[in-house]
């Protein structure tokens, strides 16, 4: 594929606000998980046992007065993290070059704004005729939709082209890299604002935990004693556009695959997760050898970590440096996968390639690519790896020109 420019690019996560807060904790190998703290369940009952990666002063940073019809947890992580990096602003700028109609949206989500569905429904209220209905400050039907944060963006940039939420859970904000490089190099638009946004709510901490998959401790990707993830929340954008001279950054490659093997657990082969690093190598136009840093999916789950370590190992030498970086943040669903470019595009920029943070004990069954301490050394090529239940999968390559 002919590679597109990363005009800009940003994250907001447990660790802070924007890119640099990122690095730094990346640097320092200081997480961002705490004890679960999150107020989702009823009056008097103790919080669920494990630990989240929660942005901090969500709730002291209200919308806008004129985007305050869309109020709710998940739109206001989405607009702070707008606000970093220069996003807006190089939103805005693309608008004037190539008109609003010609700069495309397409973000992911894997919950959007249910957090205030979930309110809703916990504080209904009878009209005259006993009938229940929601109170009158969440009577909002367009934050009840899986395309709130579509919506939310659209009205935010201004942008007015195709405006598109993608929601195949944890892939959600890695395949909008693919979707818009498709609407770029087929000429439907010239940019694309790129991201995604999830945030911590009721149905995804019981939700994991019924599956059994949310662990007691902090988690620890690839560890021999992994024994579940931990669930975080978190934001993120990146602006795409032909590529040209001046951009040192570039996305070259995408792949994508739907091995619908099982409803949430990975193919026992590995299948999806080998098309989707294969196809994007190959519109790279790279060898498995070329490349230097992988971000893996790297849940913490034993299957999901076996099975991606043993199909990492099949295609990539021993040189390869990957690591999870899901001990800092959290899983953070649908926001996983621009939070995770992101990091592969800092390794990038400034040649930091992380460790994998918690993790001590390497499972044996583990190539030499798992690695657990970070590196220092400037790179030409880095890979997100994030892939979603029912067998959605997506991996991206990103260049340094």
């Amino acid at each position: 594929m002919a590679p597109l420019a990363i005009r800009c690019h940003t994250a907001t996560t447990a660790l802070g606000r924007g890119r640099d807060a990122q690095a730094e904790a990346l640097a320092a190998g200081r997480g961002g998980l705490r004890r679960n703290d999150f107020p989702t369940t009823a009056p008097g009952e103790p919080p669920l046992d494990c630990w989240i990666g929660r942005v901090e002063g969500l709730e002291s940073a209200p919308l806008p007065a004129a985007l305050a019809h869309w109020e709710c947890r998940n739109n206001r992580l989405a607009w702070l993290a707008l606000q970093q990096d220069g996003v807006d602003a190089a939103v805005a700028a693309a608008i004037r070059r190539h008109g609003a109609e010609r700069v495309a949206l397409v973000v992911g989500t894997s919950t959007a704004s249910i957090g205030a569905s979930e309110e809703a429904y916990a504080r209904l209220q009878p009209d005259a005729d006993g009938a229940l209905h929601f109170p009158d400050d969440l009577a909002r039907p367009q934050i009840h939709t899986p395309h709130s944060l579509g919506g939310f963006l659209q009205e935010a940039t201004g942008a007015r082209g195709p405006c598109l939420t993608v929601a195949t859970a944890c892939s959600s904000s890695a395949k909008v890299f693919a979707q818009a490089a498709r609407l770029i190099q087929t000429g439907v638009v010239d940019a694309a604002l790129v991201g995604g946004v999830d945030t911590l709510c009721g149905s995804v901490l019981f939700g994991f935990n019924a599956l059994q998959l949310v662990s007691v401790e902090p988690c620890r990707p690839f560890d021999a004693r992994r024994d579940g993830l931990s669930l975080g929340e978190a934001g993120g954008f990146a602006l795409l556009e032909r590529d040209d001279d001046d951009t040192a950054l570039r996305l070259c490659g995408y792949g994508e695959s739907s091995d619908a093997h099982h409803m949430s657990a990975p193919h026992p082969e590995g299948l999806g997760a080998r098309l989707a690093m294969g196809d994007a190598l190959a519109r790279a136009g790279i060898d498995a050898s070329e490349l230097d840093y992988l971000n893996l999916h790297g849940t913490a789950t034993p299957a999901n970590d076996s099975v991606e370590a043993a199909t990492v190992a099949a295609l990539f030498p021993a040189t390869l440096h990957a690591s999870s970086t899901k001990g800092w943040t959290g899983h953070t669903l649908g926001a996983a996968g621009i939070v995770e470019s992101v990091f592969a595009l800092i390794a990038l920029e400034r040649g930091l390639l992380p460790g994998t943070l918690n993790s001590t004990m390497p499972d044996p069954a583990c190539g030499p690519q798992i690695r657990f301490d970070a590196s220092q050394r400037p790179i030409r090529y880095a890979m997100n790896n994030s892939f979603g239940f029912g067998g959605n999968n997506a991996s991206l390559v990103f260049a340094r020109r």
